[in-house]
């Protein structure tokens, strides 16, 4: 997939991470670039990078939608593989990007972080 991400077995990515969810939160949508994946749930994103050779250290960073001033997606061109997320954060000048397979739906991650980030 070239670092782009698609999407992850939803079934798959709720038994690996269910330990990292509170009570009442449940998965919208998962997204897998190589190793890592960021998880949508009802209540926050979480980015999991997993590290070094082995993947065994990973790092779990946790969003609150609440912290999120802003976003923007760009659709994949006519020769373009990628499309892109971007996300800025409360306290951050520059915003977070995560790249997108061309084949996936843009429009619903834009349209989840809609749903939860304008409530």
């Amino acid at each position: 997939m070239m670092g782009h991400a698609g999407e992850a077995d939803l079934d798959r990515v709720q038994q690996e991470y269910r330990i990292l969810l509170a009570e009442g939160e449940r998965i919208e949508a998962a997204y897998q670039v190589i190793r890592d994946l960021f998880i949508f749930t009802n209540k926050r994103l979480i980015l999991v990078d997993k590290q070094g050779l082995t993947g065994k250290k990973v790092e779990y960073l946790s969003i609150p939608y609440r912290s999120i001033n802003r976003f923007a997606v760009e659709t994949a061109g006519h020769l373009d593989l990628e499309a892109e997320l971007k996300i800025w954060l409360a306290g951050s000048r520059e915003p977070l990007v995560k790249t997108f397979h061309r084949d996936l739906d843009i429009y619903y991650v834009q349209r989840l972080l809609a749903t939860y980030v304008l409530r």
